[in-house]
C-alpha cells in the first residue's frame, strides 16, 4: 500500500480493519483526534517542563498506534512515556526527549497521511496526468457554432 513499509505494518492494519469491521473508520477517526490531542499535550508538557504531564498522553498515543499497526509511532511514544516515568522517580526533567517529541509530531502526520491513503477512496485514486484530468477528448468543438 505504501513505499514506506516501516511506518505502518499493513498486515496488522488490515487485520485490525477486518476485526473491527464497520467500527474501524470510527476508531481511525478517534486515533486522528486523540493522537493530535495527545501530541499537543506532550508538546505543551515539554514547553512547561512538566514531566508528569508527559506520561498519560504518551501512554494513550502508544496504545492507539499499536492497535492500528503504527509501531514506529508507538515506539517513540513508549520511549517518551518510560523516560518520563523514570525522570519522575529521579526528580528531573527529561530534556533529552526534545528531538523525540519533534520526531513524534512528524511521524504522526505521516502515519495519518498513510492511513488516509489506505482508507479514503478519493485520496487513493490515481493521480491526474500532468496535462489535466483524464485523457484528452477529441470532440472539443461539439456544440460550438
Amino acid at each position: 500500500m505504501s513505499d514506506e513499509p516501516d511506518i505502518v505494518d499493513w498486515a496488522h492494519f488490515e487485520r485490525s480493519r477486518k476485526e473491527l469491521g464497520a467500527g474501524f473508520i470510527r476508531i481511525l477517526s478517534y486515533f486522528r483526534e486523540d493522537g493530535a490531542k495527545s501530541l499537543t499535550q506532550i508538546e505543551s508538557a515539554m514547553r512547561e517542563q512538566n514531566t508528569a504531564a508527559l506520561v498519560l498522553p504518551a501512554h494513550t498515543l502508544k496504545g492507539e498506534a499499536r492497535q492500528l499497526g503504527a509501531e514506529p509511532l508507538a515506539a517513540i511514544a513508549e520511549l517518551i512515556e518510560s523516560t518520563a516515568r523514570f525522570c519522575l522517580e529521579s526528580r528531573r526533567f527529561p530534556d533529552e526527549l526534545i528531538s523525540d517529541v519533534v520526531q513524534l509530531r512528524q511521524l504522526f502526520g505521516r502515519t495519518v497521511e498513510l492511513f488516509d491513503q489506505a482508507t479514503n477512496p478519493l485520496i487513493s485514486r490515481a493521480r491526474p496526468t500532468p496535462n489535466g484530468f483524464g485523457r484528452k477528448v477529441g470532440n472539443q468543438d461539439f456544440g460550438q457554432i
